[in-house]
């Protein structure tokens, strides 16, 4: 049983934003959502690929409600204005769903770009801040139904020569979330949590398009982003206190 109120889908009454909702990845979690009975709001960067991954969830699911917007999640204001416009149109907000991702790596240790750094410190660690920060406040209004949702790498803990980089931008981000769990543990004093921060780990991810590109591929150990947005949906299936400051391994952990 859901802590929403069931009545046309899981999530029926739930409103749920998803952070890099044009990537492979937030459009799956975009008909995810939008099958369990959610009002889906997505955001990404790119107005082309964030358009496309609206349309498919609407015509996948016409009777839901599915909506876009451009934001510059890099911008804290335009974050924190994008996370009160949600709340003001929908009276609520029960999720933020973080999807913004990025890769960059190096043959070896010694040949790391710090310009990597840079790039991979302002997608995978500033866009958590800054939506962390834009919609804490309304997951705790959400009466105990909220989730802040990140998607990080099972790199992050055991990270290779090449990916130190990438591996220190998923651990930050990681440490950021599990401190806004401490947060809402906090804010909850003895009722315990209303909101919950918890982190999806998985090993790397994988899509049709992929597949396509490299048919021998095995892909031994991704998952799907079709199983990440199942996982991400039940979610909201289970207490909050269960989840918030949690790693969820959806590989086998490391």
């Amino acid at each position: 049983m859901t802590d929403v109120e069931s009545t046309g889908g899981p999530l029926h009454g739930a409103v749920v934003a998803v952070a890099g909702a044009g990537g492979p990845a937030g459009s799956a979690a975009l008909r995810a959502l939008a099958a369990a009975g959610a009002s889906v709001v997505g955001c990404d960067a790119d107005a082309e690929r964030l358009g496309a991954a609206v349309a498919a969830a609407r015509a996948a699911h016409p009777q839901a409600s599915v909506s876009g917007e451009v934001v510059d999640l890099l911008d804290l204001d335009a974050t924190r204005d994008w996370a009160a416009r949600i709340e003001d149109e929908h009276g609520r907000v029960d999720g933020l769903v973080h999807l913004v991702g990025g890769w960059r790596g190096s043959k070896n240790f010694a040949q790391t770009d710090l310009a990597d750094w840079e790039l991979l410190h302002k997608l995978l660690i500033r866009t958590v801040q800054h939506t962390s920060l834009a919609f804490e406040g309304a997951l705790e209004r959400s009466g105990g139904n909220g989730r802040f949702v990140l998607v990080s790498a099972a790199g992050s803990a055991k990270p290779t020569g090449g990916n130190a980089a990438y591996g220190a931008a998923k651990a930050a981000a990681e440490a950021w979330t599990l401190a806004l769990g401490s947060a809402f543990k906090k804010a909850g004093g003895e009722a315990g949590p209303q909101a919950a921060a918890v982190i999806l780990v998985v090993k790397a991810l994988v899509n049709d398009a992929m597949r396509a590109a490299n048919p021998e591929g095995k892909f031994p150990g991704f998952t799907d982003v079709e199983d990440l947005a199942v996982s991400i949906t039940g979610l909201w299936s289970r207490p909050v206190a269960e989840l918030n400051g949690t790693r969820q391994w959806l590989t086998p952990e490391q």
